[in-house]
């Protein structure tokens, strides 16, 4: 089950890949590029004020147009025209003025980045409770709402700050995911994930701890001690220093062909969410 267009809300607030604003039945409502901007300028924290310059140097940083207030209003003005397409009032989101800013105000369910948190959170309650295929239903959801690299069009710093915060909040979500998946023996399915992630994230020990899980459950012993080597030496390499404990130790009972780590829980210590 995937929630890639929430039910009810009129309008749907698109921040993970390409802005955009679509309907309940997925189609796009027309906007330029710079009322894109001031979407995302809002919708990321929506019914929060932001000031006015706080706006435009989310939107423009130092390339603000001579009159940038100015500016802005007639962004404000065609945004609420984009909204009123949807709908009317806070059914389909509110563009309002307060002294020196605006406020989105919108139901947190439209924009897909607060779904996005908000099914996460509901995953990690699951894992919590040891419900494994919930949790791996829940971050798979979350997982499909993306469509690209977030706020794309936006070259700001403050766009560039929510992109790293975002894509690392991905990161962690695909490897919650593969520890669900890897708990429920599904070790063959997120090997091909895990083997991309571990080529660009070369000295991130838990990508490489999960990866060796796999493929040690794959019966590819062997390669999975080749992973461990090949980390060891980036690290020593580039940062002078070795694997972390949790690393060595599942080094360790992958050598010794460790039964309590072939399938199913509790999962290693290295590898906990």
């Amino acid at each position: 089950m995937t929630d890639t267009h929430h039910r009810g809300i009129g309008v749907n607030v698109q921040l993970l890949g390409c802005i955009e604003l679509r309907t309940d039945h997925g189609n796009r409502v027309s906007a330029s590029p710079a009322v894109r901007a001031l979407l995302a300028a809002l919708a990321s924290s929506p019914n929060t004020f932001v000031s006015d310059e706080n706006v435009i140097d989310r939107i423009w940083q130092d390339a603000a147009p001579a009159h940038p207030l100015n500016a802005l209003y007639t962004l404000v003005t065609r945004l609420r025209k984009a909204l009123r397409v949807l709908g009317t009032g806070e059914e389909a989101g509110e563009v309002i003025r307060r002294q020196g800013g605006y406020v989105l105000v919108i139901d947190t369910a439209a924009v897909d980045a607060c779904r996005f948190r908000a099914l996460v959170r509901q995953a990690r309650e699951a894992v919590s409770r040891e419900e494994d295929v919930q949790a791996l239903r829940l971050y798979e959801e979350a997982l499909s709402l993306w469509h690209g690299d977030p706020l794309s069009g936006i070259r700001t710093g403050w766009a560039d700050g929510v992109r790293v915060t975002l894509r690392h909040e991905w990161r962690a979500v695909v490897l919650n995911s593969a520890e669900a998946g890897l708990r429920l023996n599904r070790h063959d399915d997120y090997l091909p994930q895990l083997h991309e992630l571990a080529r660009e994230y070369s000295l991130d020990e838990r990508v490489a701890g999960l990866l060796m899980l796999a493929l040690y459950r794959s019966g590819r012993q062997d390669e999975a001690l080749r992973c461990f080597h090949r980390i060891r030496s980036e690290l020593v390499d580039r940062l002078g220093d070795e694997p972390g404990r949790d690393l060595r130790d599942l080094h360790e009972r992958i050598l010794r062909r460790d039964d309590g780590i072939r399938t199913g829980r509790p999962a290693p210590h290295a590898l906990a969410s």
